[in-house]
């Protein structure tokens, strides 16, 4: 019993070197090689780049004041559409006390002005009456009382403008009511009740109250490689994508393009900016993210190949016809003239036909998925 277990063991033993050797043996002869093959097709082959940007309004408009003091009241936020004109905000006058005191004094001397004016109006027309006087005399001193009575109110007016910001004249067209000078939607109202602000003058810009821009009329705005730009022309149609939008495309066109590079990131760039059309209202955001491609160069109705069947060589380039049967194949070195690329196809000018076909890469074994 003890003879036909050895026997058994031995024999397996025999089975396992064999195989392993066999395995071995089959594992270390040269497999053939392998190579997909494409047939030449017509095609469009389009020469595209990507410009990086965001999308902002073409016009935006910071609303200022036109005079400083403390904002009272905001009739308005951000996102709300305003006309031209439309009050945004209040602003209560913290008046200057050196003009308030000369306003004040100039106030006190008019109405003195005045009053001695009517009475010396009144002494000439009782002469007048009397005719004591000529007629010439009494209008010159009628006239008189007349502008001393009108430099009353406009120091009157004065006073107040400088006290309150508005006088009762001009109150329609109060300084203290910030008002929107375009037709738009507010971007920002970056002021609060109770802050205060200062009109633009020579020595600061002044104090924004709401920043202000029509929506329908926006630009892409970005920045193009200088290996790139020589190949644009205002007017080429583009393609906006927006980041947080990616189901909607719109159309665009170039307007702009920058005559002067800027560096970033080591790189030359120009800037570049684009008209964009038919955009829905309320959809777009200003400061939006966006890709713009644009098509630098295009072969129309051409015949092409992957562009990893072309071989290299210098200035020239090759491809390799498949010639022969399924089981034998040959591959005959092929020079061609090739032309427009994109990246994944490339164009072929002359060497190729639609009835040939050509080798590409070889096709790699994934040994551990055949395990």
């Amino acid at each position: 019993m003890k003879k036909y277990s050895k026997l058994i063991i031995a024999a397996i033993v025999a089975l396992v070197f064999i195989g392993t050797f066999v395995f071995l043996y089959q594992k270390s002869l040269p497999k053939e090689v392998q190579y997909s093959e494409y047939t030449p097709k017509v095609e469009d082959i389009l020469k595209t780049t990507v410009i990086t940007g965001k999308i902002e309004p073409r016009n935006e408009v910071n609303i200022k004041p036109q005079i400083s003091g403390i904002i009272t009241e905001i009739c308005k936020e951000a996102g709300d559409y305003v006309q031209a004109g439309e009050v945004i905000a209040k602003v209560k006058v913290i008046p200057d006390m050196g003009q308030l005191s000369s306003a004040e004094s100039r106030v006190r001397l008019a109405t003195l002005n005045m009053r001695q004016a009517e009475v010396d109006y009144n002494r000439e027309k009782n002469l007048y009456d009397q005719k004591l006087v000529s007629a010439d005399e009494y209008d010159k001193v009628r006239q008189q009382m007349k502008q001393a009575a009108e430099e009353a109110k406009a120091a009157q007016d004065a006073l107040e403008v400088v006290r309150d910001g508005v006088s009762k004249s001009n109150a329609n067209a109060s300084s203290t009511l910030i008002r929107s000078t375009i037709s738009g939607v507010i971007l920002d109202i970056p002021v609060k009740v109770g802050n205060s602000v200062i009109l633009s003058n020579t020595f600061n810009d002044g104090t924004t109250i709401a920043s202000v821009a029509n929506m329908n009329d926006l630009i892409f705005r970005g920045n193009i490689d200088e290996t790139e730009v020589g190949r644009l022309v205002a007017g080429m149609p583009m393609k906006i994508t927006i980041g947080a939008m990616q189901d909607l495309k719109f159309d665009a066109s170039l307007e702009y393009i920058s005559p002067k590079a800027i560096e970033n990131n080591g790189a030359n760039q120009f800037e570049v900016k684009a008209a964009v059309h038919a955009v829905e209202g309320g959809k777009v955001r200003s400061g939006y993210s966006a890709n713009a491609e644009i098509v630098l160069a295009k072969a129309s109705k051409v015949i092409a190949v992957p562009e990893s069947a072309i071989e290299f060589s210098g200035d020239s380039t090759f491809v390799y016809l498949v010639r022969g049967t399924a089981d034998k194949k040959t591959y005959t070195r092929q020079a061609v003239v090739t032309g427009l690329s994109d990246g994944v196809n490339i164009e072929i000018k002359k060497g190729l036909s639609l009835k040939d076909r050509v080798r590409g890469p070889q096709i790699i074994a994934d040994d551990n998925k055949e395990e």
